[in-house]
């Protein structure tokens, strides 16, 4: 069995390898402001982050991953474009599976540059894919951005497409949204007997919560103006399930995307970019008969990935999270860039799953 030294060096070697193709070596501070990530990301990363507090610098979170604390440094001081590779610990609770780490290592190669996002997110995946080439691990991509983008589409209010959008990383609960503004599903019957009245406020209890009654008038009135709102189309909720339905190796699912954008016209950008970016695979010597591409992949634990994205995975053993993950993140580029962003596509290793599987192999 690896030790923590083993992995330590397994790390090291795998950092000197993407430094050898031109990154730069950087280091983030293990204790990170949780402010920052909780503007990002809500309260739900609470649930999966180790929270302290600090008298001086108030509520601090041991780093959850490197990507957060790496774009923060590159926008606040970056040149362009940028290539950089780190390793170290990172930290997650596992409040349901006490058999994983809470702690582990990671080591990742991450690019900054405007030119071709499509030569970008090849060459990640080149590297990321050519650094654990002797394991013979399974890959599967998908596109956060193509999903993105036929939400944009829906002939539907802005409310309910941002909502949407929102939920666009916890599947159920956009199934559920889809599902009733689509009017799939019935109204709750307590909130269809709220909104029958005609002064939902007249003669209720007195009010004993933190939300004032300008407040509460004002989500009365959101839930009227979506009631108001004409279902979602079925053939435009259909068009979505078959995107997210697509499960081929890439040159099917491009041929069945295009298919798609037929009749849901505001994917097409995003078809093109994931031609582009086959083209750019085939041009780093990856084989897109053997890569999968999966229309939902991505969507549980990949929140801040808004295009590319991919996974590499241990054949035989679902026990095992990815060994490596990536993809693109632009929209957090702006958000931590206020407001001025740079296109970007970085990806991360597990050392300690490597030699687990290297081990395994022997």
């Amino acid at each position: 069995m690896a030790t923590r030294a083993d992995n330590i060096a397994e790390a090291q070697r795998l950092r000197a390898g993407f430094e050898a193709a031109g990154a730069v070596v950087v280091e983030t501070p293990v204790l990170q402001p949780a402010e920052t990530l909780l503007d990002l990301y809500g309260e739900d990363i609470r649930g999966r982050a180790y929270v302290t507090a600090d008298a001086l610098h108030g509520e601090q979170m041991l780093r959850p991953d490197f990507t957060v604390p790496v774009v923060q440094m590159h926008m606040a001081e970056g040149a362009e474009p940028a290539r950089y590779t780190y390793s170290g610990a990172v930290f997650r609770r596992q409040d349901d599976d006490p058999t994983r780490d809470s702690e582990y290592l990671q080591v990742g190669y991450e690019v900054f540059d405007r030119s071709d996002p499509a030569r970008s997110e090849a060459e990640v995946f080149a590297r990321i894919a050519g650094a654990l080439s002797d394991l013979k691990l399974r890959a599967a991509t998908g596109d956060i951005g193509l999903l993105k983008a036929a939400v944009d589409g829906l002939d539907t209010s802005e409310k309910r497409k941002v909502a949407l959008r929102r939920h666009i990383w916890r599947p159920r609960r956009f199934r559920a949204l889809l599902d009733r503004y689509a009017g799939r599903v019935p109204m709750p019957p307590t909130r269809a007997a709220l909104l029958a009245q005609a002064d939902p406020m007249a003669g209720s209890a007195p009010q004993i919560g933190m939300r004032g009654e300008d407040e509460v008038e004002a989500r009365i009135a959101t839930l009227r103006e979506d009631a108001a709102t004409a279902p979602i189309a079925a053939g435009q909720v259909a068009l979505i399930e078959a995107l997210l339905g697509v499960r081929e190796t890439l040159p099917f699912a491009l041929e069945r995307l295009r298919d798609i954008g037929v009749d849901l016209p505001a994917i097409q950008p995003a078809v093109d970019r994931l031609a582009a970016r086959c083209e750019a695979l085939v041009a780093e010597g990856v084989d897109l008969d053997g890569l999968e591409f999966e229309g939902s992949y991505g969507r549980t634990s990949m929140e801040y990935y808004d295009g590319f994205v991919f996974g590499l995975f241990a054949e035989g053993r679902p026990d095992l999270p990815p060994v490596a993950s990536g993809g693109r993140y632009d929209a957090l580029t702006a958000a931590l860039g206020g407001g001025t962003g740079i296109p970007a596509v970085g990806g991360v290793i597990r050392p300690g799953l490597a030699l687990l599987l290297k081990g395994a192999a022997r």
